[in-house]
C-alpha cells in the first residue's frame, strides 16, 4: 500500500462505521473512567468509615469487585479498538508487507474468533448466575461476569472493523501498513 492509496477519500460506509465504532469506544472510555472515579470514592469511603467513623462499610469490597470487571474489560476493549493491545511484532516487522498483511488480517480473524467465544461463554456463566445474588448488596451475581459478553461484543465489532478497513484498503494503521 502507498501513501497515494492512503490520501484517497474513503467510502461513506467506511466513515460511517469509523464514526460508530469511534462512538462505541468513547462510550467504553466514559464508562470505565466514570467507573475509575467510582472506585475510588468508594474507597476513600471505606477508609473514612473504617478509621475515622471506626464502622467500615462491608457494601464497598463487592461493588468495587464489579467496578474492577467494567474496567479491565471495557478498557480491553478500547484496546482492540485503539490497537494498543499487547502485541508481538517481532515477525511482522521481519517479512515483507504481503506477509504482513496477511498476519494482521490473521491476526484480527483470531480476536473476531476470541471475542465470539468471550460472547457464548461470557453469556452462559452470567445466564447461569442470574439468579444468585451478591453478598451485602443484593444485586444478581451474572453482573459480574456481564462486563466479559459485552467485552466480547465489543472486540468482535471492533476487530471486524479492521478487517473492513484491511480489505478496502484504508487500514491506517502502521503495522498493516509499514
Amino acid at each position: 500500500m502507498t501513501n497515494s492509496d492512503l490520501s484517497r477519500d474513503p467510502p461513506a460506509f467506511l466513515v460511517w462505521m469509523d464514526a460508530f465504532l469511534d462512538g462505541l469506544a468513547n462510550i467504553c472510555r466514559l464508562v470505565t473512567g466514570v467507573s475509575l472515579v467510582v472506585l475510588t470514592v468508594i474507597f476513600g469511603w471505606l477508609v473514612f468509615g473504617r478509621y475515622v467513623l471506626n464502622a467500615t462499610p462491608t457494601w464497598v469490597e463487592q461493588v468495587a469487585l464489579l467496578l474492577v470487571m467494567v474496567i479491565a474489560f471495557l478498557g480491553a476493549a478500547v484496546g482492540v479498538h485503539d490497537h494498543t493491545h499487547i502485541s508481538v511484532a517481532v515477525l511482522r516487522t521481519a517479512v515483507s508487507a504481503k506477509v504482513r498483511l496477511v498476519l494482521v488480517i490473521v491476526s484480527d480473524v483470531l480476536m473476531v474468533g476470541f471475542g465470539a467465544l468471550m460472547i457464548r461463554y461470557g453469556a452462559e456463566l452470567t445466564l447461569f448466575k442470574w439468579d444468585s445474588q451478591i453478598p451485602l448488596i443484593q444485586m444478581p451475581e451474572g453482573l459480574r461476569s456481564l462486563p466479559l459478553t459485552i467485552c466480547g461484543g465489543l472486540i468482535v465489532l471492533f476487530s471486524l472493523g479492521h478487517i473492513v478497513r484491511l480489505l478496502f484498503g484504508n487500514d491506517m494503521r502502521t503495522d498493516s501498513i509499514q
